[in-house]
């Protein structure tokens, strides 16, 4: 993934600390559910998951995203003010040209989603494929080649394995990407046992965990 989409799965996972206030989406995260389902779900494999992974931000689904409605969809997951400002500024001002080939600038930063595929580049586990495919056998490599204490989840030690097995020397963008990336999704999605749980990276990839979230998020103004 681009660091920039990365920048995007590290704000996304922030949130994760915040809304996981609730004791049920704790306990979630502490068992490697997402959204409370323990099932080894397939992704069809001609569909484009990085475009349905941004899509979530796609707001009226013009294919468009804005850097108001990247605001507003992190607002909708539980990210406060500054953090959804930030994500609105990061994501959308370097991102916009990129998804753009061959346009002006636009002063509005819109971000296109079909070319959301554009953004990405190497140094990363290849889960994404050229045209933004989930790659189900990349995807299962992670485990059969760094999960050596449990099958469906990784250690500490074995994440600084995957981070380091997938460096490119020259991909100095690339491997910072690669380093926050999994360093973030560690420390916040790891469970009570220090284990970063294979569904819950499986929920990154596809986008679920963005609607997990939202509900929760939705749950707890509604309790209030």
């Amino acid at each position: 993934m681009d660091f920039l989409l990365k920048l995007l799965l590290c704000l996304s996972i922030l949130c994760i600390n915040m809304a996981s206030s609730s004791s049920s989406h704790r306990k979630q995260l502490e068992k490697g559910f997402v959204g409370g389902i323990e099932d080894e779900k397939q992704n069809p494999v001609d569909e484009n998951v990085l475009q349905k992974h941004a899509a979530f931000f796609d707001l009226n689904k013009d294919g468009l995203i804005y850097p108001s409605e990247t605001f507003q969809a992190m607002r909708e997951i539980g990210s406060g003010v500054m953090l959804s400002t930030a994500a609105a500024v990061f994501i959308n001002g370097p991102l916009s040209q990129a998804t753009r080939p061959g346009k002006l600038p636009s002063p509005l930063f819109p971000i296109e989603v079909k070319n959301i595929k554009l953004g990405k580049h190497g140094s990363d586990t290849g889960v994404y494929d050229s045209e933004g495919r989930f790659v189900e056998s990349k995807f299962e490599e992670i485990f059969i080649k760094h999960a050596h204490t449990h099958p469906n989840a990784l250690t500490q030690d074995e994440v600084e394995e995957l981070i380091k097995s997938n460096r490119d020397p020259k991909d100095i963008q690339g491997r910072t990407g690669g380093f926050v990336e999994w360093k973030v999704l560690y420390q916040l999605a790891k469970d009570k046992n220090g284990l970063l749980q294979k569904e819950t990276i499986r929920g990154v990839y596809d986008g679920s965990l963005f609607e997990v979230l939202k509900k929760e998020h939705s749950k707890t103004i509604n309790a209030a």
